[in-house]
């Protein structure tokens, strides 16, 4: 039995699961077997990650189920090159910070893999990106290079084909009466923002559009007073006139994101997972619905390391939807800070 085990895991070592497998699950098996296959591949690619596990003592081969697999602290994206692949990088995504910051370098070597992982999510969440205008107020993300959510958000803007989709740096009044238009012309819109810009803009301009989609991406970046959710979310909802807000989480260095359409409550595309550690004991899972810290599954991080320990607290419910609760008091402050609720 102990050698039938070893000889499976020797099989999956030498395969690379190609976008078709991972793109396509939809079962709890398929996962799993998808993430073991994941897991024995950048065990021995990610040299990164190989010396972590070497570091803990495990030998990959005795690894044969999801919750045994370890994962690699966020903190190593800075200063070390995390990759599974010797394919040249094609693009690399930086996370924003404050002057001085040390910020994590992603470096992907296959920028179709991210493309078709928000593709496919946003298809998954909200139907096709051509029904849809997309406004952006991400000023803060403009201004700098290496965004991973620009280039998504860029994506989106021209695969919706439409002309009064677009970017918006400072100019309220325009992204207003853009709005305006919209309303009256009563097409579905989504707006991204990043929360202290779409703090900024309700303060200045009122708005009742209550089928428009709001959507933000956290980040307060320093530029104003870090608020609880609900408070953040009942701004949010007067100021634009809706139910609720969207919610988006994602960082520099995941390819798939998450996606709540309200109430902070968080669901995944198929092929990425959310499970709890325990904060004393980072190799020990907390279930039953406790908080802990939150692990990340990405199978779409294929050419790096698909296995992230983020500094994010968070609860996991029976459905697998989660919440996320606020972060590790000793956790530097992300740009794209999450919101404490």
């Amino acid at each position: 039995m102990r050698t039938g085990i070893s000889m499976h895991v020797l099989i999956f070592a030498v395969m690379k699961p190609d976008k078709q497998q991972v793109f396509s699950i939809n079962n709890q098996e398929q996962f799993n077997n998808t993430t073991l296959q994941t897991f024995q591949y950048q065990a021995k690619t990610c040299k990164v990650y190989a010396d972590f596990i070497a570091g803990l003592r495990i030998d990959p081969a005795t690894v044969t189920s999801v919750q045994q697999i370890p994962f690699l602290p966020i903190e190593f994206f800075k200063g070390h090159s995390i990759l599974s692949s010797t394919d040249d990088v094609q693009v690399t995504f930086t996370s924003s910070g404050t002057t001085g910051m040390i910020t994590s370098s992603h470096y992907v070597t296959d920028v179709s893999w991210y493309e078709e992982s928000f593709r496919k999510t946003f298809k998954l969440f909200y139907g096709d990106i051509k029904e849809y205008t997309i406004l952006a107020l991400l000023p803060s993300y403009l201004e700098r290079q290496g965004s991973s959510l620009i280039y998504m958000a860029q994506y989106l803007i021209t695969q919706s084909n439409n002309p009064d989709s677009g970017f918006y740096l400072y100019n309220h009044a325009d992204l207003a009466a853009q709005l305006n238009k919209q309303q009256q012309a009563k097409k579905p819109t989504l707006l991204i923002g990043v929360t202290f810009a779409l703090l900024d803009f309700v303060e200045q301009y009122q708005n009742d559009f209550p089928e428009l989609i709001v959507m933000e991406t956290g980040g307060m970046k320093g530029r104003r007073k870090e608020m609880i959710r609900e408070e953040l979310h009942n701004t949010l909802c007067k100021g634009f006139g809706v139910d609720a807000i969207h919610s988006e989480y994602g960082m520099t260095e995941l390819l798939s994101q998450a996606y709540s359409k309200g109430f902070g409550i968080f669901n995944c595309p198929p092929w990425m997972r959310i499970i709890t550690r325990d904060t004393n004991d980072p190799l020990s899972i907390v279930t039953n619905g406790k908080a802990g810290g939150i692990n990340v599954i990405d199978l779409a991080n294929i050419n790096s390391c698909s296995f992230i320990a983020t500094q994010d607290l968070g609860k996991i419910y029976e459905d697998e939807s989660f919440e996320v609760l606020g972060r590790f008091d000793n956790a530097d402050i992300r740009g794209c800070n999450l919101l404490i609720a």
